[in-house]
């Protein structure tokens, strides 16, 4: 095979290996939530809301702090990605530079399309992450609202409603966090299409244990847990 051609077959089957994983883990919170953290995770949301959603004039002040823990975090990652997304482009501006390490340090296509796909596709994996990022923040400041109104005490509809947003807030914090976790092969492949395929395989390798649960984690979880119908779970979920 020409050294050329490695970044056709490699790119696409590292991309498709973290492209199937996603979507198995897509099939897998549809069907078993329990046995994947975004399952459990949203579930717990859903019993907090429910719980401090009771009396939010005693538990205003616990709602708000936590969600503006949650809009920092979000915060920091929308401000990283823009920043990232610049500094490349302020990079990738500087012809010279991008030409001289690209014949010196890649193994594979060394064309200028190639180089500029690259670099390309880094730049709008860092913005997909801001996007997601601020779309997380908007549904989190739309909560502090929600969850402290008094006239929401006591009524399911306005509690799932509540859940259903924050479950969706933090649902699109994990969509940027995944834009982070595939920018790590796309830059590797600045330097060849064999560390960014090894890099994909790696990624999906490891995400696999830290989406899934153990049955240890699953009973803790019910033991800790009320009996409750949660649609707004089956609802966020849907997004």
């Amino acid at each position: 095979m020409d050294v050329k051609e490695l970044d056709y077959v490699l790119v696409s089957l590292g991309l498709l290996v973290f492209g199937v994983y996603h979507i198995w883990l897509v099939i897998f919170i549809k069907r078993h939530p329990r046995h994947t953290v975004i399952g459990l995770n949203a579930e717990s949301r859903c019993q907090w809301v429910f719980s401090l959603m009771e009396d939010p004039l005693k538990n205003g002040v616990l709602i708000v702090q936590t969600l503006r823990n949650n809009m920092m975090a979000s915060t920091l990652l929308a401000t990283t990605a823009i920043t990232l997304s610049s500094i490349i482009g302020v990079f990738v501006s500087n012809t010279s530079t991008v030409t001289n390490a690209s014949s010196k340090l890649v193994f594979g296509n060394k064309s200028e399309i190639i180089s500029a796909v690259k670099y390309f596709a880094l730049i709008l994996c860092f913005l997909v992450a801001f996007l997601c990022n601020v779309q997380s923040i908007r549904y989190y400041t739309h909560v502090s609202f929600l969850a402290t109104l008094p006239t929401s005490r006591c009524k399911r509809e306005a509690m799932e409603y509540a859940a259903r947003s924050l479950n969706r807030g933090s649902f699109f914090w994990s969509l940027g966090l995944r834009a982070f976790y595939l920018s790590f092969p796309l830059y590797l492949w600045i330097f060849g299409p064999i560390p960014m395929f090894g890099c994909c395989c790696l990624i999906s390798f490891v995400l696999y244990f830290l989406d899934t649960t153990n049955d240890f984690t699953r009973q803790l979880h019910c033991e800790s847990m009320k009996d409750r119908d949660y649609n707004c779970v089956e609802s966020a979920t849907a997004i």
